[in-house]
């Protein structure tokens, strides 16, 4: 479990993992975050300073259509709000560069609430 929220007495912006705090930013270095976010990302990121083609995996190595059990994922997603109440995301857009090597599909189930599965191998055939 990995949550982010803002302090409202503070103002800054805390990080939880497992249910332990593991430190916060101070509210003085996010003049933007005064009030809220505007947004929130979740997902993977691949960076390689070679501008061809990576091999570097994103995740498992897995494309999200290969599901569970091969896929990277994140589930139970959810966004504090104002009232620091956990609430479903209220529209989940999604943001791949490069749709061949890596990719990102989002659902939402049951107890999985909203997720996403995200990743994949890199360089490949179908890879531009």
């Amino acid at each position: 479990d990995i949550l982010v929220w803002k302090d409202r007495a503070g103002g800054n912006w805390w990080l939880q993992v497992g249910g332990y705090n593991v430190g916060y930013w101070p509210s003085y270095i996010f003049s933007d975050l005064a009030h809220s976010a505007s947004a929130i990302m979740w997902g993977g990121e691949i960076f390689s300073p070679d501008a061809g083609q990576t091999s570097t995996h994103m995740g498992s190595g897995h494309f999200p259509n290969e599901g569970f059990g091969k896929a990277s994922h994140i589930k139970n997603i959810q966004v504090v709000n104002s009232s620091n109440c956990l609430n479903p995301p209220s529209d989940v857009g999604l943001i791949t560069e490069r749709n061949n090597c890596y990719n990102v599909q989002t659902g939402n189930y049951g107890d999985w609430g909203t997720y996403i599965y995200y990743g994949g191998p890199g360089n490949n055939p179908n890879c531009p």
